[in-house]
């Protein structure tokens, strides 16, 4: 049993003992291993040339990631805070997602981008954001959002194996809760591929990142009232596995999306279009979304309320069970 960030930091390090092009780049991760210390010794280990210590610059970072790419690397750059991208939000989408359209196939930016995401930690602002809905809108990117130890320790190295770039988001309120982790075995899945977390037959509850321990807690409290609910892990949010989404609700009949991002405009929303247009016929209930507020990230005292909790899951299948 070890915590997400271990088990990053030793997916970060196999990835580098299995390719000498895969380098570690951003803000404190040499000397300090990290905001989160989830590159904690790499430097020690690799050498200053391989976990690079950058100035506070976002754009600078992905920009110089994007010339390293086209140069034979493989960077993982780190944001420590997803309220901190945005400054590189040019880099990424008018750059490293279009070069390989752009040179009609000839020229690939195989960057990974690790970013800490979500709320519950009580941070002050640009520190409790969920940005994934402005990546997976862009063509041209990966998006991954491991939610256990063992997915992320799996998932940053197929990440780092891709000549995509890639988001991989990470969520920052479970970095230190343990769970299992095989460092020996062969990846159970694809990156792109969904898994079901919990067999259910009523409801189908789809959900990613900080999210899926949540879901798996409203349906241990719906299976103690008579209700079997269908717990989703997406684990990549571009592309999205519709199909294992489409299996389950054909089977129950009824979906429930959950995200902390705002719920207009979100994720939830292209799920849910998806499915409607894929399971028009077998659907019992409206799907329904569950999410953040239209407003911006609360302060600390605050989240408690903004965050979705069992509570409002519950609420919601027990409206598309009625």
């Amino acid at each position: 049993m070890i915590t997400m960030v271990a088990a990053l930091n030793a997916g970060l390090r196999r990835a580098m003992e299995n390719d000498p092009k895969v380098l570690v780049m951003g803000e404190d991760v040499g000397r300090l291993g990290g905001v989160f210390r989830v590159t904690d010794a790499l430097q020690k280990d690799f050498g200053a040339h391989r976990v690079i210590d950058t100035p506070l610059a976002e754009s600078g970072i992905v920009g110089t990631a994007f010339g390293m790419a086209l140069r034979g690397y493989r960077p993982i750059c780190e944001i420590q805070f997803d309220g901190f991208v945005f400054p590189a939000f040019d880099q990424i989408v008018s750059q490293l997602a279009k070069i390989h359209y752009r040179t009609a196939g000839a020229v690939r930016a195989p960057v990974t981008i690790r970013i800490p995401f979500g709320g519950g930690m009580g941070a002050v602002e640009h520190h409790s954001e969920s940005p994934e809905a402005y990546f997976a809108h862009t063509p041209g990117l990966r998006v991954i959002a491991p939610s256990t130890p063992a997915d992320a320790f799996v998932m940053i190295q197929q990440a780092v194996t891709l000549d995509d770039p890639v988001i991989f988001l990470e969520p920052k309120r479970r970095y230190w809760e343990k769970g299992p982790v095989d460092l020996f075995a062969a990846p159970a899945l694809p990156p792109d591929r969904a898994r079901i977390t919990r067999a259910g037959a009523d409801a189908t509850v789809v959900a990613y990142g900080a999210m899926v321990a949540v879901a798996l807690e409203a349906a241990e409290i719906a299976d103690a009232e008579g209700n079997s609910l269908e717990v989703i892990d997406l684990r990549c949010l571009a592309p999205i596995d519709f199909d294992t989404v489409e299996q389950s609700v054909r089977r129950t009949g009824r979906l429930v999306v959950v995200h902390e991002a705002p719920v207009s405009f979100g994720l939830g929303a292209e799920i849910a279009a998806r499915i409607g247009e894929r399971c028009f016929g077998v659907l019992r209930a409206p799907v329904l979304r569950v999410g953040g507020f239209d407003t911006p990230y609360p302060p600390s005292r605050l989240e408690s309320h903004y965050l979705p909790d069992a509570d409002r899951i519950l609420d919601a299948v027990d409206r598309v069970l009625i």
